[in-house]
């Protein structure tokens, strides 16, 4: 089996804004991510990235947006990153979906696909959403925040991927 560090997207390996990034131009990527994924990637995770892009059901951005995004992410950090899962969906604009964080059904499908041990496992994210997921498949999970604060929601908090990164590696 394998071990996986799920990541979010928005707030995790890219800046987030008030509206959304759907354009490499506002494609901006913290410093220390490349640096991040390749200390994971060394320590034997795949990554997987589990993102919410509601954008595409409310007619801000298509599909190939999202990809060409991942495409420059992947550019950018060495091509480091496994797999890409995202939910095209909102429930005010098209349907409900199990795939919309924090719903779980993407990283299930993930674990299925790659083989994935979710004792070993872990969901990065920035939000309360993502960590909801993970905890459903039970993997571990740590939470990027501006000004981090310990809770029994998740197991780790940190300002940045690197540090996040850090962090699994010593609690691993």
């Amino acid at each position: 089996m394998n071990k996986c560090i799920f990541l979010d997207r928005d707030g995790v390996l890219n800046e987030d804004r008030t509206d959304y990034v759907y354009r490499v131009e506002d494609f901006i990527i913290p410093d220390g991510v490349p640096e991040a994924l390749r200390l994971l990637k060394d320590a034997g995770y795949l990554l997987i990235v589990i993102t919410n892009q509601a954008g595409i059901a409310k007619g801000l951005y298509t599909r190939d947006d999202v990809m060409t995004c991942y495409n420059y992410l992947q550019d950018q950090c060495g091509q480091l990153i496994d797999d890409i899962y995202y939910c095209p969906h909102h429930p005010k604009y098209d349907s409900e979906s199990l795939t919309r964080k924090p719903g779980s059904l993407l990283l299930e499908k993930a674990i299925a696909k790659y083989n994935i041990e979710p004792d070993v496992s872990w969901m990065i994210g920035d939000a309360m959403r993502d960590m909801q997921a993970g905890r459903r498949v039970g993997v571990r999970t740590v939470r990027i925040a501006h000004e981090p604060e310990p809770s029994a929601e998740y197991d780790g908090c940190a300002t940045s991927l690197l540090e996040a990164s850090r962090f699994v590696l010593e609690y691993a």
